[in-house]
Parts: C-alpha cells; sequence; structure tokens
C-alpha cells in the first residue's frame, strides 16, 4: 500500500529546511532544489515562504511563539511579577534552543558578518519588545516614571540587549548542562530590574564577579 504523502504545510518546510541544514551543514542552494528533494514544487513553495532567508527567520519566530504558548498553559503564570515572568521567558525559550542548539548555532554562525547573524532576529526583536511591553506592571511603570533616563522605551531596549548578550553567552558556553547559561539568566535578571530600580550595587557586583570569573577561566 503506497505511503500517503504528507500535505505540505509551513511547519513541514521549516521541518524539511532544518533537516536538510543539519544534515548538510549548509543552506540550499535554491529553492527548486529544495523542493525537488522534498517532493513539492517550487510553486507550491510561494505559497508559505518567498525566499529561503524566510525560513530561517520564522524558525526563531516559531522558538519565540512556542515559548510564549507554554508559558501561558501554566495557570500560575498570569500571578508572577514581571520579573518572575522575564525569568521565566528565558528558561522556557532558552530549554527550546538548546533543544534546537546545533541548527540555532549554524544559523547564527554561517555568516561572517555578525549583522548579517543578527539580522534573522528582526522579527524576535520586534515581540520581545512586545513581551516587555506587555508584561510591565503599572508598578513598574510607576517606579521608573520617577527617572526620565529610564523611561519605557528605553526599559524595552536594555532588556533587548540583555537578551542578546544572554544568547550569545549560550552559544559560547560549554558547561554541563549549560548550567552556567542558568546562572547567567538568574544574574543577569536580576541586576537588570535593580539597575532599572536604581538599586544594583549587590546584584550588579555579583554578576561582574560571575562575569570576572568566567572571563579568566576561558583565558
Amino acid at each position: 500500500m503506497a505511503t500517503k504523502k504528507a500535505v505540505l504545510s509551513k511547519d513541514l518546510i521549516v521541518s524539511y529546511y532544518m533537516n536538510h541544514v543539519l544534515e548538510h551543514n549548509e543552506k540550499p542552494k535554491s529553492i527548486y532544489q529544495f523542493a525537488q528533494q522534498n517532493g513539492f514544487s517550487e510553486a507550491e513553495f510561494y505559497t508559505f515562504f518567498g525566499t529561503l532567508d524566510a525560513i530561517e527567520k520564522e524558525i526563531f519566530i516559531q522558538f519565540f511563539d512556542k515559548t510564549i504558548e507554554l508559558l501561558e498553559k501554566n495557570p500560575a503564570y498570569a500571578s508572577y511579577d514581571m520579573r518572575a515572568k522575564l525569568l521565566s521567558f528565558y528558561f522556557t525559550l532558552f530549554e527550546l534552543i538548546t533543544a534546537n542548539r546545533s541548527y540555532v548555532l549554524y544559523a547564527l554562525q554561517q555568516h561572517k558578518n555578525q549583522l548579517k547573524n543578527v539580522m534573522l532576529l528582526t522579527d524576535i526583536r520586534k515581540k520581545f519588545k512586545n513581551y516587555i511591553g506587555e508584561i510591565t506592571t503599572d508598578d513598574f511603570r510607576i517606579q521608573i516614571e520617577r527617572f526620565q533616563e529610564y523611561q519605557e522605551k528605553a526599559t524595552k531596549e536594555s532588556l533587548w540587549i540583555q537578551f542578546l548578550l544572554t544568547l550569545k553567552f549560550w552559544m559560547d558556553d560549554s558547561s554541563a548542562g549549560f548550567e552556567k547559561t542558568d546562572i547567567y539568566i538568574e544574574k543577569s535578571v536580576k541586576a537588570a530590574f535593580e539597575l532599572m530600580n536604581i538599586t544594583p550595587i549587590d546584584s550588579l557586583i555579583d554578576f561582574g564577579k560571575f562575569l570576572f570569573k568566567e572571563k579568566i577561566q576561558k583565558n
């Protein structure tokens, strides 16, 4: 009995693409080649994506969307404060990308020009900043209104930069179970919130010691 052909979908194309990259350590040479290798037509491809680069961006969007989906399935999540929600976001997202680490490392290191690699995260940047806006509490808004330099827009941008630094730390992390990334997340989020509250001393010193120790060990 003939095997029934799977119905082509955006998710299936993403799966085909990731498998190709992992098996060949390079992206497909062309959309035509990619389509032929996976049993669908080039015309069918264009009903879901305009370019191969669009698939790469979609993969990171799916990581983000899946993270939010998992967080919202937790009944307790809605009652978390802003800091706890952000920590939950980090731990959940990094668990997902760790499960796909080989692909993520390839995608974010494929170009010598780091700006091109970061461009894959353009849509994630928008989603992340929207997410920060959604979890920002009224109490926090009142707190930052006391200090002009810590307006909400600046808060979103600074937390996005923190996210990129965390991602880079994870990419370089060789510890078992990426336990050092977990420590980095906890310390960096704590330090970021205390800095925005203008009470940074203890956490910033602790975070600074952690980074200094990591730098010394690598050198």
